[in-house]
C-alpha cells in the first residue's frame, strides 16, 4: 500500500491503512513518554531527606520557613516527590556571568538623565 498510486476507488482503503498507522504511531509514542504521574506520589519525611539530600532537622526548619513545600495532617508531614524535585531545580546557583549581567542591567535601568531647564523667554 505504501508505494501504489491511489485512485479514488482506492480511496477508503487508503484512509483505513492511514488509520491504523496513526493509532499504531499513537501507542509507540505513549510507550516512550515517561509517565508524569508516576512522581506525584506522596512520600513521608524519611523520603524527603533522601530526596532532597538533608538531614532530618534542615528538612523541618525548611516546612517551618515555608521554602519547602508539605503538607500536614495531623502530626505527620507529607510531601510530593514532583514538587520537592520542582524545588531542588528552582534552587539553581547562577554563574557569575548571569550576576554580572543582573547587576548591569539593575543599574542602567535606575539610571536616570535629569530634563534640561530651558528657559523660553
Amino acid at each position: 500500500m505504501q508505494q501504489e498510486t491511489i485512485t479514488f476507488d482506492k480511496l477508503p482503503q487508503a484512509v483505513t491503512y492511514l488509520t491504523e498507522q496513526v493509532a499504531e504511531l499513537k501507542q509507540m509514542v505513549s510507550a516512550l513518554q515517561p509517565s508524569t504521574q508516576d512522581k506525584h506520589v506522596l512520600v513521608g519525611i524519611e523520603e524527603a531527606c533522601r530526596i532532597v539530600k538533608k538531614a532530618k532537622p534542615t528538612v523541618y526548619a525548611l516546612v517551618r520557613k515555608g521554602l519547602l513545600p508539605a503538607y500536614k495532617k495531623g502530626k505527620q508531614l507529607y510531601f510530593y516527590e514532583d514538587e520537592l524535585l520542582v524545588w531542588i531545580e528552582n534552587g539553581c546557583k547562577k554563574t557569575s556571568e548571569q550576576n554580572y549581567e543582573e547587576m548591569q542591567k539593575a543599574m542602567q535601568s535606575g539610571v536616570r538623565h535629569k530634563p534640561k531647564n530651558r528657559i523660553n523667554l
